[in-house]
């Protein structure tokens, strides 16, 4: 999609307020003109730069609306459900909702599907503004009241070439036809606090439900505007089937060059993207730069690596998507990790999510590295004082380059990134260098940090002659997923069906830890022992995949976790199950149960085939 145009303008039957903020323009009487870009900044020449364009939501609807208002919260589905529930209707209404919460794509789902005729999204102060701290370009890097999310609405059952689902997107592919996309047709356009204090300011209607529904303007919010307040909303964006580009090199690996580890990063951004992506691509490049001058050195790799720029995240994660697609058959089998660096150095705090697999290994990469402005100490003991030890790192969830390697491909996979800078720029045209040292930070100390993280991971995945995996955790934060899924539960059948993989679960994390115990204990293995656990774990690292796919959504192949199908940035673990108790439909929760316990069943028979090769090893000769 690209940007042909927009208008937003506010319409007052009897006027009360004459025009007084930035965002604000009148030329009619009662009719006042909505900015829909940042202005240029005197301290950051970079922001007139001619080819940014103003704030746009990539696939929203086209269409000329000029309606009444709803305020609606952050746009979720107990949003909605609350207004439904009060009697606000929505119907043939322009809706405002803030960021934040969920991913914005489904905020135009659920207003189209509450019946709304249009939306707006805008950037609250409470959550990224001048409620957090001082703004851009003043004393801090909080957003100003201008500051516009720009960002992809896709909200396909799958990621990647919108027509082009589970087929690499090559010139000559049969292609989905456009219309029959399920993209928004409602028009979509984000705005800056300003713009949408502007109306929120002159809504007199109903008074919002509770205190959660107040956001940072210094004045009350409500649910609606009245017969006299109206917003015209017109959005004009072309779709059209245009090229990107991944950028990829390889090593090879000298002693075990069939098995890979990739380490990407997405290039492209919505402006100059100094923090998305570049905070990331920077320590991309420098990684590989590192390696490559080891090369020189004659010092190699053990396993091949590849770098990749992936393009086109922006709009779907289509970059990274088509490449899955299009190697899975090669490389599935192929790849021992995927590490994934977007946006990654965001401040001095080193942070992991990643498949269970490879807990350990990310405990041992970042006890190797020292903290960021903070060389006394390793990136591990700060991240033990910060966090709780048996909840360090996240679940990788959606919203970037691995998810095609972890949901579809199954492979084991690290999201490597650093946080704590006061400041948010996310998505507009002030996300330039500029603001990036003055909100990071010039001496780029996290971005070093992330680079020796990257490093040091990917240099403990390559040589060893046994990968580093753990084959407990999985079973053990499968048991805690377990608890949170019984809670969804309505009825004791519900719940008997849920509870009936806790053993399977208990006894998948009793035998991987004794795994566990024995790879730590590194006796020397015979050859023959040896192969039979390096198949044995190969099984085990395939054991969620399932070639069916989850239920309406089976280009995720991963019985394990998936991106949540409410909210793509989040995870989901043991997506089927979920899903099914979600909408307590009990045929399709047996489904569920029995696919994920045939795939819990097999990573259990892996690991036991590891048990019995140890057991032989030891046994005499």
């Amino acid at each position: 999609a690209r940007p042909i145009s927009a208008t937003l303008e506010l319409i007052e039957t009897n006027p009360t307020h004459e025009p007084n903020t930035s965002a604000e323009k009148s030329s009619r009487k009662g009719v006042m003109s909505l900015d829909v870009n940042e202005k240029n900044l005197l301290e950051d020449p970079a922001t007139a730069h001619p080819d940014l364009t103003y704030g746009w939501n990539a696939y929203s609807g086209n269409g000329d609306v000029t309606a009444e208002v709803v305020y609606a919260n952050y746009g979720t589905q107990e949003d909605f459900a609350k207004l439904k529930g009060l009697g606000v209707d929505v119907t043939g209404k322009i809706v405002l909702a803030r960021y934040g919460k969920i991913f914005r794509g489904y905020k135009a789902r659920f207003a189209e599907q509450a019946g709304a005729a249009g939306l707006i999204i805008f950037t609250d102060p409470s959550d990224s503004g001048f409620s957090k701290g001082a703004t851009w370009p003043g004393a801090g890097g909080w957003a100003n009241d201008l500051c516009i999310q720009r960002g992809t609405l896709n909200t396909l059952p799958y990621p990647g070439d919108p027509g082009t689902p589970g087929v690499y997107a090559a010139d000559n592919v049969m292609r989905d036809d456009p219309q029959t996309l399920d993209l928004p047709r409602i028009p979509v356009q984000p705005v800056g606090y300003a713009a949408a204090g502007a109306i929120l300011a002159r809504m007199k209607g109903i008074n919002i439900p509770d205190a959660s529904w107040q956001g940072g303007l210094n004045f009350p919010y409500r649910l609606t505007g009245g017969s006299d307040l109206k917003v015209h909303l017109a959005i004009k964006q072309e779709r059209f089937l245009g090229a990107s580009a991944n950028v990829v090199a390889m090593v090879q690996g000298w002693r075990r060059p069939d098995e890979v580890i990739v380490v990407g990063c997405h290039h492209d951004a919505w402006g100059y993207g100094a923090a998305d992506p570049c905070a990331g691509t920077i320590c991309l490049l420098e990684a590989a730069h590192c390696v490559a001058e080891l090369i020189k050195q004659g010092i190699r790799p053990e396993r091949s690596i590849i770098f990749a720029a992936w393009g086109a995240e922006e709009f779907g994660i289509i970059g990274s998507t088509e490449w899955v697609e299009a190697h899975e058959a090669e490389l599935g089998s192929r790849i021992v990790a995927y590490v994934n660096l977007d946006m990654a150095a965001m401040g001095p705090n080193l942070s992991m999510a990643l498949t269970p697999e490879l807990t350990q290994v990310a405990k041992d990469a970042a006890a190797l590295v020292p903290a960021a402005r903070n060389p006394a100490e390793t990136s591990l003991s700060v991240m033990l004082k910060n966090q709780n030890p048996n909840s360090m790192f996240a679940t990788l969830g959606g919203g970037s380059d691995h998810v095609g390697f972890v949901c579809r491909m199954v492979v084991p996979a690290i999201s490597i990134s650093a946080g704590g800078a006061q400041g948010n720029s996310y998505h507009s045209n002030y996300d330039t260098v500029a603001w990036y040292r003055a909100t990071v930070g010039e001496d780029y100390e996290p971005a070093l940090m992330v680079t020796r993280a990257t490093l040091s991971f990917v240099a403990l995945m390559s040589n060893q002659k046994m990968l580093p995996y753990q084959f407990g955790e999985i079973g053990r934060l499968g048991v805690g997923a377990l608890d949170e899924l019984s809670q969804l539960a309505q009825t004791d059948q519900e719940r008997s069906l849920v509870e009936s993989l806790r053993p399977a679960l208990m006894a998948l994390q009793s035998k991987g830890e004794l795994v566990d115990i024995a790879l730590l204990e590194k006796q020397p293995i015979d050859a023959r022992a040896d192969q039979r656990i390096l198949g044995a774990s190969r099984k085990f690292l395939k054991a969620f995949q399932d070639p069916a796919g989850l239920v309406g959504r089976p280009w995720y192949k991963n019985m394990w976790v998936a991106t949540d199908p409410l909210n793509s940035y989040a995870a989901s673990i043991f997506p089927m199950v979920r899903e099914a108790l979600q909408v307590h439909d009990q045929i399709r929760l047996a489904e569920a149960v029995n696919r994920t316990a045939f795939s819990i069943q097999k990573a259990t028979s892996s690991v036991e085939l590891m048990l019995v090769a140890f057991q032989a090893n030891e046994l005499p000769r």
